[in-house]
């Protein structure tokens, strides 16, 4: 599906007992969203399921994020993160995710489970700035090395706090 959605400022905000959930194939593709990820997306169910998930990314999360999480789940770990979302209207959403590949019986990756739910204001006030400087240094590093250059700046982040990624995303 093609998308050429204009992003706004309008934010959607997640009750506190609220959990997306959205299940894909290994390649990213939707395979089950339940009705609240329906809801928080503006989707229809028959609009995500066979969409790429990256359906819902916001022009504002930095690329180097997704790859650390990609690299993650496709070497079978858990990973875990805070991530802004789009709506189809343009809207956005932010979510305190949790992705874990689903294993065949003979140790296969099959598929990826993610599980989200309401991030606190605190933790948002802080890595969205991390955000927007791995955002900005992918910008000026051009296309070629952006995804070098975010991963940098969440290096450096990493070194300053003393800690490893997922600490620093418990420790928010």
């Amino acid at each position: 599906m093609k998308r050429d959605i204009t992003p706004t400022s309008i934010e959607r905000q997640m009750r506190e007992n609220d959990f997306i959930v959205s299940k894909t194939n290994p390649k990213g593709i939707i395979t089950y969203g339940n009705p609240i990820f329906i809801e928080f997306s503006g989707y229809t169910e028959a609009e995500l399921i066979g969409s790429q998930h990256n359906i819902i990314r916001h022009p504002d999360m930095p690329r180097a994020a997704f790859k650390l999480a990609w690299d993650t789940i496709q070497a079978g770990n858990e990973f875990f993160g805070y991530v802004k979302n789009m709506s189809k209207d343009g809207g956005f959403y932010w979510v305190f995710t949790h992705i874990s590949p689903d294993f065949s019986s003979g140790g296969a990756i099959v598929g990826y489970t993610s599980v989200r739910r309401c991030p606190t204001r605190a933790a948002l006030e802080k890595i969205d700035p991390v955000y927007r400087q791995m955002l900005q240094a992918e910008k000026l590093a051009g296309a070629r090395d952006a995804i070098a250059a975010g991963t940098q700046v969440l290096v450096d982040v990493l070194k300053q706090t003393g800690m490893g990624y997922e600490q620093l995303v418990f420790a928010l």
